[in-house]
């Protein structure tokens, strides 16, 4: 479903990782490790073309990825039901309500998003991922601000639904989500001081 071969991409202009080659197939997880700054968001922020990578090759299915951020997304004045309606709108999705379930959002649905502590604000960050239909999922810290019962939560929707269905994911985080997936250390794949005689140690 993904194929990365010999992938280089850069932050502000300056390489930052080099020669990373990967594959991730249909019910699968690759968990991204490293040090901070060691690349893993622009490596995922490349892979969902939100940046353009300096060589190499990222095959994926057209229309089938989507990337999460920190951020979540939510818009406060929405109530958690229409904040996750909006977003099956923009996707020209269906809105299933058993997303609500899923991410413990039940009991909350007719709730101003702009109400929620930091973790529900999260959980329905993270619900989004429920119904836009997305196959291959990029997704950068996704457990920011989450308790442990809601990192099982959502690793349960990962694996019994997502995954289930076919999906794929490729995750950078450095909280153990209680998966038994493949790892990649992105240390190695460092790139080189830059042509400048800068290197990317400044950056980060």
């Amino acid at each position: 479903m993904l194929a990365v071969r010999d992938l280089a991409c850069a932050r502000s202009g300056v390489p930052v990782l080099e020669r990373v080659t990967f594959k991730v197939g249909p019910g699968e997880v690759l968990i991204l490790r490293g040090p901070n700054g060691v690349g893993k968001t622009t490596l995922l922020r490349t892979l969902a073309g939100l940046q353009p990578a300096l060589s190499g090759e990222i095959d994926l299915p057209d229309g089938e990825s989507a990337y999460a951020s920190h951020a979540d997304g939510v818009k406060a004045a929405l109530t958690v039901t229409e904040n996750l309606m909006f977003w099956a709108k923009v996707y020209q999705r269906p809105f299933a309500p058993d997303v609500l379930h899923a991410f413990d959002l039940t009991d909350l649905a007719e709730r101003a998003a702009g109400t929620l502590s930091a973790g529900q604000k999260r959980r329905l960050g993270l619900a989004r991922l429920g119904v836009i239909g997305r196959k291959v999922l990029f997704l950068d810290e996704p457990t920011v601000s989450l308790d442990a019962f809601s990192v099982r939560m959502f690793a349960d929707w990962l694996r019994d639904t997502h995954l289930t269905a076919g999906g794929c994911a490729v995750i950078a985080t450095h909280i153990d989500l209680g998966l038994d997936v493949p790892e990649l250390d992105l240390t190695p794949f460092k790139a080189a001081w830059d042509a400048t005689g800068g290197s990317d140690e400044a950056f980060l």
